[in-house]
């Protein structure tokens, strides 16, 4: 599958995403006019992302956030009480984007191998098409407060245990080797994440998010397929 297959067929707009998280957080939100809503989201979520990006999340304040969204505290205020509420929106967020679309991708594949595959492509692909935002959510969570941070951990534990159950499924076959399932996955989860958090490694070497999804499969599949 192509990158750019993927990216058409998704179809993860800004205003896209601020629907959705829209449509999570009506009990939160009090604008009603839905087309007003999305418009001041993305502006809010443009500048919480840009703000961390200069001085981390920690920092900021809801005073920053208004000033770089263009919204008067009052306009803030009716979208969010605070900014670790924010945080929870977006975390929130992410994480159904990502429970949605391995779904959507991977519910019709039977073969364990093709299908980590897939996993692995749509991962790369969706990490690609939002890195702002997943570095965002990595970065920051060590700031969100202790029942926030344990959803995010369980978060990255689900994807994590897709994987494993794929790798598992394929040991019982008998088309993977014999190995830790929960070790593979936790390495190739770290494999994953190197291409959103430090991104600017690959840009200099000209490695495509395409290329690095390929190198991935390979040395994943290489390892499981390995004869004993």
């Amino acid at each position: 599958m192509k990158f750019e297959t993927f990216k058409k067929s998704v179809q993860l707009s800004k205003e896209d995403i601020c629907r959705d998280l829209l449509a999570q957080n009506r009990d939160r939100i009090k604008i009603k006019k839905e087309k007003v809503a999305v418009k001041n989201l993305v502006r809010i979520l443009d500048a919480a992302l840009s703000i961390s990006n200069q001085k981390g999340f920690a920092s900021m304040s809801l005073r920053d956030l208004s000033s770089e969204a263009g919204l008067s505290m009052g306009a803030l205020y009716s979208y969010i009480s605070s900014k670790e509420e924010l945080l929870d929106m977006m975390q929130q967020q992410g994480r159904s984007l990502i429970v949605k679309i391995l779904g959507e991708y991977l519910g019709d594949i039977n073969d364990p191998l093709e299908k980590l595959k897939r996993g692995i492509q749509v991962h790369l692909y969706l990490s690609e098409v939002m890195q702002p935002w997943f570095y965002f959510s990595y970065m920051e969570t060590k700031n969100l407060p202790k029942e926030v941070h344990k959803k995010s951990i369980e978060a990255e534990l689900y994807t994590e245990q897709i994987f494993t159950e794929i790798i598992e499924a394929g040991i019982k076959e008998g088309r993977f080797r014999k190995s830790n399932p929960q070790m593979v996955s936790a390495a190739l989860k770290a494999l994953l994440q190197d291409w959103y958090l430090k991104r600017w490694k690959y840009e200099r070497r000209k490695v495509s998010v395409e290329a690095y999804a390929e190198f991935i499969m390979d040395l994943v599949s290489s390892y499981l397929m390995a004869k004993e």
